[in-house]
């Protein structure tokens, strides 16, 4: 293997890493070992890792403000400090001393507080007084306490009343107002009734039923009030109807069959397969639960206690003129003149209650009195249910109560 001659190069070429310099300077040292070091001028500005030098001839400008942590006095803010400064009195003049104080009138503007006139004084007695508003309305009850009739004939009872009207009233002959004033009044059998009815004499009348019989309305041929005749509104005088009911027997002995009669009041025409109270224009206070019921197909209204065998029971109409209330209203104006009609009940002569036909009702279950606030004839219904026994009187003088 042969070896190739090396030739020289054109141009300067380090022989060291490090550039033309140092390779000299390494040259030089390994030369002249003993010659000192050669003094040479430094490039600007100092080496990287070394820090900055100044002279102690050079001035600066000091930056704007004042340094950290050094006090300076400022100019104060605008506004005196806070509960430091003087204020301007607030518009209008100060509050008045406290109790106690004395005032000097001279000093203040306007006449003395004695010469002013005083709040104007409210008179509290023009406030309406609560015992002369009507009561609040009677809770009334959504079923009956003990019979119930079939809601089947409950609806075909609502469906015969819209399909019959009421009658409107008629003016009565004299003779009929002279045969209802003297007790001489009939009873209509209904076909609904299962049993006896007999009239002993005028204005007697004794009736028996057998148990079992479904709800059965007897009402007068006649009416008890005459719209026309008897209304107070026309007349300008009062007028009261009554008629009472003996109970001999309800119910049989040893069985367990239920039994009710109820006495009240009826516009025509009636479903006489209904209770009075029950349908539209009626009333009636029945003997099983003592209740009132007023155009209520509902549950009633407490009122009374239960009656049974051997009571004899009454209810009556007292139809007046109303009153006039005390008028709180400034701008009033004439009324509809309306009857004023009290309900009452007796029992074995004794007065046992009463109830304001007018009272306030309950929206969601009273239907209103249409029909039984004097506009219409009333005629006297008697309702039965299941076995009784009993006798009606319309003569005054086999009542045990006495009107006053």
């Amino acid at each position: 293997m042969g070896f190739f001659k090396s030739k020289s190069l054109k141009g300067n070429h380090p022989n060291s890493i490090g550039g033309e310099d140092q390779a000299a300077a390494a040259s030089s040292s390994t030369k002249h070992p003993y010659q000192p070091e050669q003094t040479y001028t430094p490039p600007s500005g100092p080496p990287p890792p070394h820090r900055i030098q100044y002279s102690s001839n050079q001035q600066y400008a000091p930056p704007p403000g004042p340094p950290p942590g050094h006090q300076e006095q400022f100019a104060p803010p605008p506004g005196p400090p806070p509960g430091h400064g003087q204020y301007a009195p607030p518009p209008g003049p100060p509050p008045g001393p406290p109790p106690g104080h004395g005032v000097d009138n001279s000093l203040a503007s306007g006449p003395p507080l004695s010469h002013i006139d005083p709040p104007p004084y409210h008179d509290w007695t023009v406030i309406p007084d609560n015992a002369l508003l009507p009561p609040p309305p009677s809770a009334g009850h959504e079923q009956p306490a003990t019979n119930n009739a079939d809601s089947q004939e409950a609806d075909r009872a609502h469906d015969w009343c819209r399909a019959n009207p009421l009658v409107y009233p008629h003016q009565p002959t004299h003779d009929q107002l002279a045969a209802v004033n003297s007790g001489d009044v009939r009873l209509m059998k209904p076909r609904e009734y299962k049993g006896d009815l007999l009239m002993p004499g005028m204005g007697h009348w004794k009736g028996s039923t057998r148990a079992g019989m479904k709800d059965s309305c007897l009402v007068t041929t006649s009416p008890l009030y005459f719209a026309y005749a008897d209304s107070p509104v026309h007349s300008g005088k009062p007028k009261t109807v009554y008629y009472e009911v003996e109970i001999l027997s309800m119910g049989y002995a040893g069985t367990n069959s239920e039994s009710t009669i109820a006495l009240g009041y009826c516009a025509m025409p009636y479903p006489t397969w209904r209770m009075p109270g029950w349908e539209r224009a009626s009333l009636g206070i029945h003997s099983d639960d003592g209740r009132r019921y007023v155009n209520d197909t509902w549950g009633g209204k407490d009122f009374t206690e239960p009656f049974k065998k051997g009571d004899t029971v009454g209810v009556g109409l007292k139809f007046s003129v109303p009153e006039s209330p005390p008028d709180y209203n400034v701008d009033s104006r004439p009324a509809l003149l309306k009857n004023s009609i009290e309900v009452f009940f007796t029992k074995n002569g004794n007065y046992c209650g009463d109830w304001n036909l007018h009272e306030e009702l309950d929206h969601e279950l009273d239907q209103g009195i249409d029909g039984l606030d004097g506009l219409f004839d009333l005629y006297g219904a008697i309702g039965i249910f299941g076995g009784t026994e009993f006798v009606v009187k319309f003569k005054r003088d086999e009542w045990l109560w006495r009107p006053h």
